[in-house]
């Protein structure tokens, strides 16, 4: 991307990506990207029109028939050189994600690294998309499988993590075979666009990737358009559900990560030190703007005495722009996150949780326009609160107190949502307790964040998710693929004849 442009000159505007080339879309609706620290308008994106989405289908599925035919060893070289390239442009994609997100450039990078591991993951793809054979399963006769790709597959990815969400998606799908139509978050598409780029150089033929951008209109038509066969969705629960609702609708295979309310339970015998370090980093980092996040920590018998240490660690995180060293809390991605984090602070005023760290309006010098709110800390929280119910998506911890592990399980298990979880103890009884009693789809154990490396695949659960697989590791290669089963036998000249035979068995 061009530099920052000053308000009395256009802002560079965003391209989608169609059949190898980067358009300039000929929409009449365009959002600004803004940088959250400063509001200076970095690029305009297009909302891109109905033409431009059918273009970009109709491309992808032309590219399918020569793309679906190219030799595994071919699409997994091409892996092999796209995470050559990321890894030479870290610098520049984790700066290009902190000036559009907030992030502090050491988490920008993480970002990038956590997707780089599913580009690498693709590129082993030899061994992931084996099929079965069973020999001579009846006379003569053996049965095996091909997992052959779907076609134009979609995914849909959030703002709060623009390189990530997309490598969890194009490389493991175009890699099994299919084509691709990416529409990032419009309100930070450029990271994203670069990552594009970089897929191209590295050897994505033209058609195979392609990216689209847009609000709600393009979601709808990636749901409807009949020719992509499979969804890949990473948001809110209220978009995630009209997505997988309409897209099923219309027969398409659909996975969906949605929100979540992430506890962590601590119990006394934790190591105190490492504990609330985990925990505040797991709260407060990219600002709780995170899916995986801990917003509520469940302080077991005596650990609920150290409340004042919680708040006293959190008092020296650094809250500043993301470019800025040693900050460890950049700004929420948006006016309109600042005004509702904000809201739910007030709330929970309101519904009579104790603030007991008040992170509004900090005074961060050299960004008076930005969207800043410091780590924020209730204790006394209900089920029934709003900062409870609400997936708050800002740096505020909820803190909850139990008298023993039993009544900490049941609690979390009672919330709907089953994203992730954690427990900090040293007894392996208690973890080997938690991880069998816990009804959530990720747990960790000393582990505030258990999002899972590629090997395995993210399992979120009960209203975090909707559809049966998850994307990256094994179960997404299900998920790209269609299984075909063939039942051969092969005749020689000398095979005797038996005659017609009318019943179902192969003998």
């Amino acid at each position: 991307m061009n530099a920052p442009t000053s308000a009395k000159v256009l802002a560079p505007t965003v391209k989608l990506l169609i059949n190898g080339q980067m358009v300039e879309s000929k929409t009449t609706q365009w959002r600004d990207v803004v940088n959250p620290a400063t509001q200076e308008v970095l690029a305009r994106v297009p909302f891109a029109t109905p033409d431009e989405v059918n273009a970009a289908v109709a491309n992808a599925k032309q590219a399918f028939k020569t793309w679906k035919k190219t030799p595994i060893g071919a699409r997994a070289r091409i892996f092999l050189k796209l995470q050559q390239l990321i890894r030479e442009n870290m610098k520049e994609l984790a700066a290009l994600l902190t000036a559009e997100q907030g992030k502090t450039l050491p988490d920008a990078e993480g970002d990038v690294f956590r997707g780089l591991e599913v580009v690498e993951h693709a590129a082993s793809i030899g061994n992931l998309q084996l099929g079965e054979l069973a020999n001579n399963v009846a006379n003569g006769v053996d049965t095996y499988t091909l997992n052959q790709p779907l076609g134009v597959c979609a995914g849909i990815t959030p703002f709060n993590f623009p390189a990530m969400i997309p490598l969890w998606m194009f490389p493991m799908a175009i890699a099994t075979g299919n084509t691709f139509i990416l529409k990032p978050s419009e309100q930070d598409p450029i990271v994203t666009m670069r990552l594009a780029e970089l897929a191209l150089e590295a050897g994505v033929p033209p058609g195979v990737l392609n990216v689209i951008h847009g609000g709600e209109d393009v979601v709808n038509a990636i749901c409807d358009h009949p020719d992509i066969k499979a969804i890949s969705f990473v948001g809110s629960t209220k978009v995630g559900t009209h997505v997988y609702n309409r897209a099923s609708l219309n027969g398409k295979r659909v996975q969906c990560m949605m929100g979540a309310k992430n506890h962590a339970i601590v119990m006394p015998d934790a190591n105190k030190e490492q504990s609330l370090n985990a925990l505040l980093g797991a709260a407060f980092g990219a600002a709780g703007q995170r899916c995986m996040a801990v917003s509520v920590a469940v302080l077991v018998g005596e650990a609920r005495n150290w409340i004042p240490d919680l708040v006293a660690k959190s008092k020296t995180l650094k809250v500043n722009g993301g470019t800025e060293p040693g900050t460890d809390v950049g700004p929420l991605v948006s006016c309109a996150a600042l005004s509702r984090v904000e809201g739910l602070i007030e709330r929970g005023l309101a519904d009579g949780a104790t603030l007991e760290l008040d992170g509004r309006k900090p005074e961060v010098a050299g960004y008076a326009k930005g969207n800043f709110v410091g780590p924020t800390i209730f204790s006394g929280v209900k089920p029934g609160m709003s900062i409870y119910e609400q997936e708050v998506f800002g740096p505020v911890l909820c803190l909850v107190a139990a008298e023993d592990i039993d009544q900490a399980i049941e609690f979390i298990n009672a919330n709907p949502n089953g994203n992730g979880t954690a427990i900090f103890t040293q007894s392996g009884a208690a973890a080997r307790k938690f991880q069998e009693e816990i009804d959530v789809g990720q747990v960790g154990i000393n582990v505030p964040i258990p999002v899972p490396v590629p090997l395995f695949s993210f399992t979120g659960s009960r209203a975090s998710k909707l559809g049966d697989l998850g994307p990256y590791g094994k179960q997404v290669v299900m998920f790209y693929t269609q299984t075909k089963t063939i039942t051969a036998r092969w005749f020689d000249d000398s095979t005797t004849s038996h005659g017609v035979n009318t019943t179902i068995s192969l003998k």
